[in-house]
């Protein structure tokens, strides 16, 4: 039986309400009240729900007076009774039901007064019989109508995924695996929502599992056997003997039930599980939950080396908004009081065209869809306001077969296939609420253009013609190239095959150069969301100025760093950048900022958004072998190459010192990344100015130095061998006899600052860091200030999301103020307070590591370093707000030092 229309509702509920407002008798008539309730929906109470059910209470027996298992209890008065005491003794019931069993809404009555209470959002509401055609929208969740509010993180999401993943590991685990299991979950998922949405006739699914399946869950498979073969069989063709309860399905199509699956195996416990999920009400799910089941089936190291995550729809928003919502939405404003033009506009919604090559469950598709649906219903309220009938089936255009998606494994393609198809439900069921009638799209005619493949290996334009697509969007793998799989290695070389030093590009950089690639000629827009890898350091160089120099791309938006959370198991958030880019030079263009990476974004239109997504000119800063001020160099330290012969921890010194006393002039401190953020003590011996006979008089020494060149000798490398002949001198030697700064190659993204080290002369920095000879606390200010680090951030590299420091990279690029010897002696005081405050707590056992984690951070060391930024600050000659407005005055400086 069809869904009937909210027009015929409304008739039968003012018709019910008429017939029943004079009676009073609880006992003679309540029951013939509630049949006549149920049928004001068209359902039949006796298919759902039943009379006076017995459950044990807390104390005794009771008897409900009706129960809709898992959905609706009744508790029913004579007129004038006390409907808070009926609502209380409906709970007193729930001890003696089963989990499956609960209800979400309890309704009490007298004939004269409702109250329904929706137990899962706390919502009680009171009305007269009179009103209750004023009301009766209120039990759309009977006629299978579902409001729909599309809430981030709803709890009934995440309990279907988790639900969802138990169920594929027991059938998993039961033998049932592979291509096989993959489609039979998809076809549950679709039962499931088919059952609460009006797809199917109200529950049926559900009823049929309880009522024609074996407890011991042994007949299970066979009945879903039989209601897949059902649902691809049109009614014309189906079997004449067949069982009314099997008949009552509608025929689907759409193929997502063609393919003959080898039947599973279920158990008691199985069953049980499938019926907990039955009772969940799906009609509350947003489609895009498929994504979050996807990724609580999969095996987490699956789930890194794919790079997947499951996206949360306001992340979604972000891209898809600023990429073509936000547009269309001010253009249909500027249509509203033309018919002509609100129906071009229409007319033009049905033409737009999105891809996602990388959809994965199709969860941006599935939003973007969405979205463009509710816009439809907007412009068709315009349409047709003071029309007395309309016909949804020709008025609504918006379909699915406007979304296209290359997915690499099979199983998340068939589920975007029918999520998409699900929305699309959802989507007409809110069009038949809005416009009072019933509509739906069955059996399916149209479908979304799911293709299985690499996207990095097919032609996108055997998938959509450029010229016909508008919008390519989505959320590429997230690997980084140090992590990525030899095949993806492979997969990349042919789309990087133009570019120069491509191979530290991380994986999701194909995705930007394919795009690029496939909209140079067309007028297509792309919005792709990457980790922010992609616009710092090298990559932006790389990557971007193939973009806009090679392909003509320009940013047209851009959401600058921030946290992007998922509802995937695990709950994984990396930190995100959004790239909208196309080859239009002439649009307008949106710079989306965060203050706090973890809060909204504050949104300011630009004039240019350059790689480093900052509004800023478009300046590719390239590594530079000397320093563009007027610094010491910056080098890396020295490399011993001495199998470990030269290096000591203290113990190991005082140990060797005992029985070579004459060896003391010749140790010197060593410092490198690990020693300086640990406060790590170790030293070298360092031989280059040990006179020969000297050396001769120290056995042990001299034992280190023949070791030293027995490894050398064994080097593969024609350089090291040759330094076998000077095994007293390190490989690379660039110790200085000056104070130096140590400047680790690698930090933590938390740290405020980098911990750099000032350290007196007599100390070796190792190759695991740079050094900077000639040292100056005012120099060790500068490179400890927010300046230098908001240059790091920008200009650096990174390792997975650790900064990587370089020195022809940041330093070397790095603009130096112009201060003044009172602005320079500030901030050799300030610095020399922070070395000493980094000397006190260290002697008490801290490390650098310590004193810089913002958790532990003491408050002293941090207000030092705010007085350092405020005076560095003042002498770049103004004070700055944010990282972004340092970051903008140093290009700037920097442009002017190389136009020069």
């Amino acid at each position: 039986m069809a869904i009937l229309d909210w027009t015929e509702i409304r008739d039968r509920a003012i018709k019910f309400s008429a017939e029943w407002k004079d009676e009073t008798n609880e006992n003679a008539e309540a029951k013939s009240f509630w049949n006549d309730f149920f049928n004001i929906f068209g359902i039949s109470r006796r298919r759902v729900a039943t009379f006076e059910e017995r459950v044990s209470k807390l104390e005794g027996t009771g008897f409900i007076d009706l129960l809709w298992k898992g959905v609706l209890l009744i508790e029913h008065k004579s007129r004038g009774k006390d409907l808070n005491k009926a609502y209380n003794q409906a709970i007193d019931y729930f001890p003696g039901l089963k989990e499956s069993e609960l209800p979400k809404y309890i309704l009490v009555s007298d004939f004269e007064r409702f109250a329904l209470h929706d137990l899962e959002t706390g919502a009680k509401r009171e009305f007269e019989l009179k009103n209750l055609h004023k009301n009766i929208e209120l039990f759309g969740f009977i006629a299978g109508y579902q409001k729909q509010e599309f809430k981030e993180q709803d709890p009934v999401n995440i309990k279907a995924a988790e639900k969802m993943a138990k169920l594929h590991d027991g059938l998993k685990d039961a033998g049932y695996v592979g291509h096989e299991l993959e489609v039979y979950l998809v076809r549950l998922l679709f039962c499931l929502f088919a059952d609460d949405t009006g797809i199917f006739e109200k529950n049926i699914f559900r009823d049929y599992i309880e009522q024609h399946t074996k407890e011991d869950g042994s007949d299970l498979a066979m009945h879903l056997h039989q209601i897949f073969a059902i649902l691809d069989t049109p009614r014309e063709k189906r079997m004449t003997t067949l069982s009314e309860a099997l008949n009552q399905f509608p025929y689907v199509n759409g193929k997502l039930f063609e393919e003959t699956l080898p039947p599973a195996a279920f158990n008691k416990d199985m069953r049980e599980l499938f019926l907990e999920c039955c009772i969940l009400d799906w009609g509350k799910i947003s489609p895009a939950i498929f994504g979050s089941m996807f990724q609580g089936v999969m095996k987490p190291d699956e789930r890194r080396s794919l790079g997947a995550h499951y996206t949360s729809e306001k992340n979604i928003l972000k891209v898809i908004e600023p990429l073509f919502m936000n547009d269309l939405r001010k253009e249909f404003e500027s249509c509203k009081g033309n018919i002509r033009k609100l129906e071009e506009f229409h007319e033009k919604l049905s033409t737009l065209t999105f891809l996602d090559p990388a959809c994965g469950c199709g969860n941006f598709l599935i939003i973007a869809y969405r979205e463009l649906r509710l816009l439809e219903i907007e412009v068709l309220r315009e349409i047709t306001t003071g029309q007395m009938a309309i016909d949804l089936g020709f008025l609504l255009k918006v379909n699915v077969d406007q979304f296209y998606g290359i997915e690499i494994d099979e199983f998340p393609a068939q589920i975007a296939q029918v999520a998409l198809w699900l929305m699309d439900h959802q989507m007409n069921m809110m069009a038949g609420q809005e416009f009072g009638m019933y509509y739906t799209r069955l059996p399916l005619t149209k479908k979304a253009n799911i293709q299985h493949a690499n996207a990095l290996e097919i032609d996108w334009e055997s998938v959509i013609s450029s010229k016909r697509l508008s919008y390519i969007l989505g959320n590429p793998p997230f690997v980084g190239s140090s992590m990525m799989s030899k095949e993806q290695k492979e997969a990349m070389k042919p789309i990087t095959k133009e570019l120069k030093s491509a191979g530290g590009l991380d994986f999701v950089c194909a995705w930007y150069i394919k795009a690029a690639q496939y909209v140079q000629y067309s007028n297509t827009l792309v919005g792709l969301v990457s980790t922010n890898s992609v616009v710092q350091g090298e990559q932006a160089i790389v990557l971007w100025k193939y973009l806009f120099k090679e392909k003509r791309m320009t940013i047209h938006f851009a959401h600058q760093t921030f946290k992007w959370t998922n509802e995937a198991r695990g709950n994984a958030a990396v930190f995100c950048i959004i790239v909208g880019f196309s080859a239009h030079r002439d649009l307008p263009k949106h710079l989306y900022s965060y203050p706090d990476i973890s809060a909204e974004p504050t949104l300011k239109k630009v004039k240019n958004i350059n790689q480093y997504l900052l509004e800023s000119p478009t300046i590719f800063i390239e590594k530079r072998r000397k320093p563009i001020s007027e610094v010491p160099e910056m080098l890396y330290g020295t490399k011993p190459v001495d199998g470990g012969n030269y290096l000591f921890t203290k113990e190991e010194m005082e140990s060797f010192l005992l029985q070579e006393p004459q060896a003391q002039p010749y140790f010197k401190t060593w410092i490198g990344a690990q020693e300086l953020t640990n406060s790590t003590e170790r030293y070298c011996l360092y031989l280059k100015d040990c006179p020969p006979g000297q050396l001769k008089k120290m056995p042990l020494v001299l034992e280190r130095v023949n070791n030293v060149r027995a490894i050398r000798l064994e080097s593969d490398k024609k350089s090291t061998k040759e330094w076998a002949n000077y095994p007293t001198h390190f490989t690379e030697d660039r110790y200085s006899d000056s104070n130096i700064l140590i400047v680790p190659r690698v930090t933590s993204e938390k740290r405020p600052y980098v911990p750099i080290g000032f350290y007196q002369k007599g100390t070796i920095c190792s190759d695991a860091a740079f050094q900077v000879s000639n040292a100056t606390p005012y120099l060790f200010g500068l490179l400890n200030s927010s300046m230098h680090m908001a240059w790091l951030k920008t200009v650096g590299g990174r390792l997975k999301s650790d900064f990587r420091y370089s020195n022809t990279l940041v330093y070397n690029n790095f603009v130096f103020p112009n201060a003044s010897e009172q602005i320079v002696d500030k901030v050799e005081k300030v610095a020399n307070e922070i070395l000493e405050l980094r000397k006190n707590y260290i002697s008490y056992n801290n490390t650098l590591a310590d004193l810089y984690s913002p958790l532990t951070m003491p408050q002293d060391l941090r207000k030092a370093h705010n007085k350092l930024d405020a005076i560095v600050d003042k002498a770049y000659g103004r004070k700055f707000k944010t990282e972004e407005e340092r970051v903008v005055h140093l290009l700037s400086l920097y442009t002017e030092l190389t136009s020069k």
